[in-house]
């Protein structure tokens, strides 16, 4: 085991709680645990109770200490977990008599995870699994995060890679019998069949409408509007609280105002946007393009007329979409006889209509996210990495179906390879390891 220091951890939620976790896992276990555990190295994988003493055996505190020996544990060193009790004053002396010791500190986030992975023991789609079910906080992240984690998305990647390692022993029949007339028209065909079979299958996976990713990040709904039509009440009124500022007067929203929810199983992202329209001041212009982008962007736009006055310039909006929803607002007031179609009438001031338009909006997104099963891209990482290999097949098929050379097809294959062990962590992933990893908690 090469020697690196041990790193230190609470692994478990801040203090105060019944019971606190900390980890270490390195090399130094050994000499930590004789030095400070009264039961000295505990039994591998049997939990010992034991007091905890600093460098003048002074108490810390008595709790379980379990020992997992490596290569047979998380990180694929020798581990150490202690179950102490979850006081801040017990967390606070058992690090810092922790990291007194030689070659032993405090973990950097994601670090354990980090050695998981170096050490084998993981690929870089499960160490991603590994944050997302930290962070999971619907049962749709869960069920995601638990997919990756367990290696669901691993499975695909390495098939995929497979086919692809077969194909390029193929195409280097040609290369290397090219004086051979049969062997290029016996391999090329059943090549190109092969390529458009998985260029099929990675066209199906990127056209997947990025569900994986907003299961993890969320969806977005964006209310927009003319000004006044009553977006802002209407946002406050789904926060439940003021999260945005409501006066009579036109264009008081300037910027993009965000709340979250959970709607349909799913978290969405519920944004207020400016009011549209033609404006001089350079501030509420700026809005207005913030609104129009999020609109564009969004997975659903709410269409919001004020139905004392409709200003109809939002139904001819050039990002609207079918399944878009229309709504009148102020069915409080007189409403005008000139309103449009639409699919929902509500007061956002007194709430009438808003719980039927709210159970709407939560079917939308639950219809939504259901209409892709076990997206196998969760991460923009990976729809990056999929499109370039995506290009490279592309290119391998066009240079053996145009005849234009079998070792630029097998260049382009590799290349493919490549892309595809990136998303796995395989190869080529230095560059990316410390975004991945930052994003973990400091115990994980």
């Amino acid at each position: 085991m090469s020697e690196r220091d041990t790193i230190c951890a609470l692994a478990s939620g801040q203090p105060p709680a019944a019971i606190c976790i900390i980890r270490l896992s390195g090399d130094a276990i050994w000499k930590l645990a004789g030095a400070l555990l009264d039961c000295g190295l505990p039994e591998p994988r049997r939990a010992t109770l034991t007091k905890f003493r600093d460098e003048d055996a002074n108490l810390i505190d008595e709790g379980l200490a379990l020992f997992m020996p490596g290569p047979h544990s998380y990180t694929g060193e020798d581990t150490l977990e202690l179950y102490l009790h979850g006081g801040a004053a017990v967390i606070e002396h058992a690090i810092s008599t922790l990291i007194k010791e030689p070659n032993v500190r405090m973990a950097e986030p994601g670090e354990f995870t980090r050695r998981a992975f170096e050490a084998g023991k993981i690929d870089l789609t499960e160490a991603e699994g590994v944050a997302d079910i930290i962070e999971a906080e619907t049962t749709a992240q869960k069920a995601q995060a638990l997919r990756q984690l367990t290696g669901g998305l691993t499975e695909q990647y390495d098939h995929w890679r497979a086919e692809l390692t077969g194909i390029l022993a193929l195409i280097e029949v040609a290369v290397d019998f090219p004086d051979e007339e049969d062997a290029p028209e016996e391999t090329t065909t059943p090549v190109i069949a092969k390529l458009n079979r998985l260029i099929g299958e990675l066209e199906q996976a990127l056209g997947d409408r990025g569900i994986g990713e907003k299961i993890r990040d969320g969806f977005r709904i964006a209310i927009i509007g003319a000004p006044n039509a009553g977006k802002s009440t209407l946002l406050n009124r789904l926060a439940g609280r003021d999260a945005a500022i409501v006066t009579s007067r036109p264009g008081t929203t300037r910027d993009v105002i965000e709340i979250r929810r959970v709607l349909g199983g799913q978290v969405v992202w519920i944004s207020d946007t400016a009011g549209l329209r033609e404006t001089e001041d350079e501030i509420e212009a700026e809005g207005v393009r913030r609104a129009e982008r999020v609109a564009a962007e969004a997975d659903l736009r709410l269409l919001m007329v004020d139905g004392s006055a409709p200003e109809l310039g939002v139904l001819t909006s050039p990002y609207r979409q079918s399944a878009d929803i229309v709504i009148v607002n102020k069915a409080d007031v007189n409403l005008s006889p000139d309103l449009p179609e639409f699919n929902y009438k509500i007061s956002a001031r007194d709430g009438a209509g808003v719980a039927e338009l709210e159970a709407a909006l939560a079917d939308f997104i639950a219809k939504k996210a259901a209409s892709v099963e076990a997206p196998v891209i969760t991460r923009a990482r990976h729809r990056a990495r999929l499109v370039e290999g995506l290009g490279c097949l592309i290119a391998a098929r066009d240079a053996l179906d145009l005849g234009t050379g079998a070792e630029l097809a097998a260049e382009d294959v590799r290349l493919a390879i490549r892309h595809l062990g990136a998303i796995v962590g395989t190869v080529g992933v230095e560059d990316v390891l410390g975004a991945v990893f930052s994003q973990f908690c400091i115990g994980k």
